[in-house]
């Protein structure tokens, strides 16, 4: 298994031109929260009375594939994995809050995922480089950590 470093390294070479990197810095986040939104629409009635009390209406689909990144990261690097943990929670509460507005949800999200890819794609067109996912889908996943990565260098964090 690659480690995080040849991770970043490889997926930073198709993300060197600033106007991509900064659509990145928007897209992603904006994928991440709108995936999450799709999968929260899934039904999950399934669910009800498993976890009661204020937490229950986060066991739904959200939940439960946004903790296969965590894992992930965790594999990859303890610290992007603690990283991603407030991330998670802010995702999954922000999507709590779109879901109980009168904004429909499903709608909501995938317009912010077509957008967001749309926008994917205009950073590489400007970039001159094919998205790198489409050499290793991993890549979708270490997209995130890339971006976590500029933070915590940022903060002095290793990784």
């Amino acid at each position: 298994m690659k480690s995080i470093d040849q991770w970043l390294s490889e997926y930073g070479e198709s993300h060197q031109n600033p106007t991509n990197k900064t659509i990145h810095w928007i897209c992603v986040p904006l994928i991440i929260f709108s995936l999450a939104g799709m999968l929260w629409s899934i039904p999950h009635g399934y669910f009800a009375g498993v976890l009661p009390g204020p937490l229950g209406p986060y066991l739904n689909w959200a939940t439960l594939v946004l903790m296969l990144p965590l894992v992930y990261y965790f594999v990859l690097s303890k610290p992007i994995f603690l990283g991603f943990i407030p991330v998670v929670v802010v995702v999954l509460f922000g999507n709590y809050l779109l879901a109980t507005s009168s904004l429909p949800l499903f709608a909501t999200s995938l317009g912010i995922f077509v957008a967001a890819w749309i926008g994917q794609f205009i950073g590489h067109k400007i970039e001159g480089k094919k998205p790198s996912f489409f050499k290793d889908i991993q890549f979708l996943l270490i997209g995130p950590a890339w971006l976590m990565h500029f933070l915590f260098r940022r903060f002095g964090i290793g990784y």
